[in-house]
């Protein structure tokens, strides 16, 4: 066989390497990094904080909630964006034209939006139903004229009662949900055309809801009449990033991994075991192998997070928010020091019970969140975790590191737990009771540092504390138990030069 040939065979093999994983990268601009999920924020919204924050602070991107058109629920619940009436972009979120506005807004500003899809099912929703772009359906009947979808397009209705009959979790209705019929050409044709209208938009991606309750066959032939991602913004032949929502903690006839050579999916064990580790129900020692050896998926298979719109709310026990600061901040600045998968921060709004929706006005709308002039901090009803300073820097922590591999693990045995990105950066965190100091390698150039996590960098001098790292890479790492965390990188280095000049 000649050099051409071979060299011709080595450059297919590539070529199908690099097709085989493109479903798997998310189209971040580089230099940006994480996705943010802005539950139930307005499209305007959306677009003024990519410009105003995500942009300049290099988040790499936004999932937004469902954007077809939904029926109205009394009382206006959160889970009213995942009852579809109509496949029309109108939402309380805004219309078509805000949509499309807020897409190109955020692209300029190096932001990505990441699409959440929910075509498993149409409305549960009984009676007289209207939508929030004032379509009407027939739920009895199967009849959703604004699509359109008439009963053939259903699946038999059936109730899921076990979960360990594969046929019947994706066959059957989720919580009494209409369960469309992806097996046939015409609900395939639908859902394709939406999401295709979407990629024309400029969006990035989808999280694919509901995944789990879908044939795994069904949903390839829908991704395989996906469009490439638009040129305007992204290379030529880019695929969309996929994300599916799969639910596998274990026990169940469903694997996370029968959808794995899809695309993506999002990894609830991660949720799961690291919420149990920061809130003391695990030794954080045990994350040196985090990872396979937990039962994760595969780091380029993975779409992590701490918690998300659905557990949050559930009052499990493991899964952590924003109403444990302190644990929160902990797990979130692992999350982002970790190179495991793919991270994305959650941003809530405030709520007291399981269904409470976004804060509204008087006549339903949905209100915007205000910022705090003096600290950056939303109110107005909203949480805005991806706003928190702590947060925040650990997006530029990942953005400096890039690709560094992690290095120099150090633990006490116990609780207390440290390691290195290459020579980029350097996190150590603090889960006993008492407080941190240790003598430690943090394999950073000798110099010293800002912890970006008690403050940033301003000029050439550090709004929270210090860290001196010596010739050897050692320093003093000092975490009291009250804040339980600590975090270095190379793009908080004070310049030497500059502060002996300011010294003479």
């Amino acid at each position: 066989m000649s050099i051409k040939s071979l060299f011709a065979i080595f450059l297919s093999f590539i070529i199908i390497i690099h097709c085989t994983d493109a479903q798997y990268l998310p189209n971040i601009k580089p230099s940006h990094a994480g996705l943010v999920h802005l539950f139930e924020w307005k499209f305007n919204d959306i677009a003024n904080e990519c410009e105003q924050y995500l942009g300049p602070n290099g988040f790499g991107g936004v999932q937004v909630s469902p954007v077809s058109e939904n029926a109205i629920i009394e009382k206006r619940p959160w889970w009213e964006r995942y009852q579809p009436i109509s496949y029309k972009i109108v939402t309380r979120s805004g219309n078509e034209d805000e949509f499309k506005s807020m897409v190109q807004r955020c692209n300029k500003a190096g932001v990505r939006i990441y699409v959440d899809m929910v075509f498993n099912h149409m409305t549960a929703k009984q009676g007289e139903v209207h939508g929030t772009g004032g379509s009407t359906a027939d739920v009895g009947a199967r009849k959703f004229p604004a699509v359109p979808y008439g009963p053939n397009d259903f699946h038999w209705p059936c109730q899921i009662n076990n979960y360990n009959d594969a046929g019947e979790v994706r066959n059957c209705e989720l919580a009494g949900l209409p369960d469309l019929n992806q097996g046939t050409p015409y609900v395939r044709e639908k859902i394709i055309e939406f999401m295709n209208r979407l990629i024309d938009a400029g969006v990035a991606g989808f999280r694919v809801d509901a995944a789990k309750h879908m044939w795994p066959a069904d949903l390839q032939q829908i991704y395989s009449g996906l469009k490439n991602l638009s040129t305007e913004v992204f290379p030529p032949n880019t695929s969309p990033y996929l994300f599916q929502e799969v639910i596998d903690l274990g026990g169940e006839a469903i694997k996370k991994s029968d959808y794995t050579y899809l695309g993506a999916v999002t990894e609830f064990k991660f949720s799961n075991e690291i919420g149990r580790a920061f809130k003391g129900g695990n030794d954080l020692k045990w994350f040196k192998t985090w990872g396979r050896e937990w039962g994760l998926l595969d780091s380029k298979y993975a779409l992590v997070f701490v918690d998300n719109h659905d557990n949050q709310r559930e009052n499990k026990p493991d899964i952590l928010t924003y109403k444990q600061r302190k644990q929160y901040i902990m797990a979130v600045a692992f999350m982002l020091a970790h190179p495991y998968g793919t991270p994305r921060v959650m941003s809530s709004f405030d709520f007291n019970d399981f269904n409470q929706g976004p804060p509204a006005d008087a006549n339903e709308n949905i209100l915007s969140p205000k910022i705090n002039e003096t600290n950056g901090q939303c109110t107005n009803g909203w949480v805005c975790e991806h706003r928190w300073p702590e947060i925040r820097n650990m997006i530029k922590f990942r953005r400096t590191i890039g690709g560094a591999p992690r290095t120099s693990w150090w633990d006490n045995g116990k609780n207390q737990i440290a390691f290195c990105r290459g020579i980029r950066g350097f996190v150590a965190f603090n889960n006993e009771p008492t407080d941190m100091n240790e003598q430690l390698f943090t394999c950073l150039p000798s110099g010293t540092y800002c912890d970006v996590i008690s403050g940033d960098k301003e000029g050439n001098t550090c709004s929270g504390g210090k860290i001196v790292v010596d010739e050897n890479g050692e320093a003093q790492i000092k975490i009291p138990s009250a804040v339980g965390v600590l975090a270095l990188h190379i793009g908080a280095k004070l310049d030497e030069h500059k502060q002996t000049e300011a010294c003479s």
